[in-house]
């Protein structure tokens, strides 16, 4: 393979962050910034965006929904081989200090089946969220977390460094992801009315 054709390596050097997010985790910043290198077409969601949003306290691994089509899926494969990524175990019972990688074989078409895939790459993590149909527990879900589309439509793009700009899906869109992944169905609003009281 030459030179000129591989992907983009992520690169560990700090980047200064835009005043206001000065708490968003370096590692969090090189992996956006190697995501952008490669071309890569996404909407981020997860704590990262919650953390981008507002909410300082988050901590989790950089979460993205790919934009759908199979060029995107093709750069983002070769960025994540080129890595060497692997399946992120994060312990379970045995609490490990930190999560180790189990070797997986990454194709497009793999990363295209709607499955959420938690990689690990060096000391980096990555969660890519599919737009298939959701588990909770192992049992399918009755709901699902928007698609790529739907989440570009309301996101907001941020700079969070310079030279790295990311869309960041809305809170609304963010919640809503939140609690399907928590629970499998879909947040309810429902309006109930009470009868008039009868005076006597």
């Amino acid at each position: 393979m030459l030179l000129k054709h591989r992907p983009p390596h992520i690169e560990s050097e700090p980047a200064k962050p835009r005043d206001g997010l000065e708490h968003i985790d370096q590692s969090s910043i090189a992996v956006l910034r190697w995501l952008n290198a490669n071309k890569v077409n996404y909407v981020l969601v997860g704590a990262v965006a919650r953390s981008i949003r507002g909410e300082v306290d988050t901590a989790g691994p950089v979460a993205i929904v790919p934009a759908p089509y199979g060029r995107n899926y093709e750069r983002l494969c070769n960025a994540l081989v080129a890595e060497h990524a692997g399946l992120r175990s994060e312990g379970g019972l045995r609490a490990l200090p930190r999560p180790t990688i189990e070797p997986v074989k990454l194709t497009a078409d793999k990363l295209a089946r709607g499955k959420r895939w938690m990689l690990r790459f060096g000391d980096y993590d990555l969660d890519i969220e599919g737009e298939g149909s959701r588990l909770v527990d192992g049992k399918p879900a009755d709901a699902r977390a928007p698609r790529y589309q739907e989440l570009l439509y309301e996101a907001s793009r941020v700079e969070l460094a310079e030279g790295v700009s990311v869309e960041v899906a809305s809170p609304e869109d963010l919640e809503h992801y939140s609690h399907v992944r928590r629970t499998g169905s879909a947040p309810e609003f429902r309006v109930t009315r009470t009868a008039p009281v009868k005076r006597t």
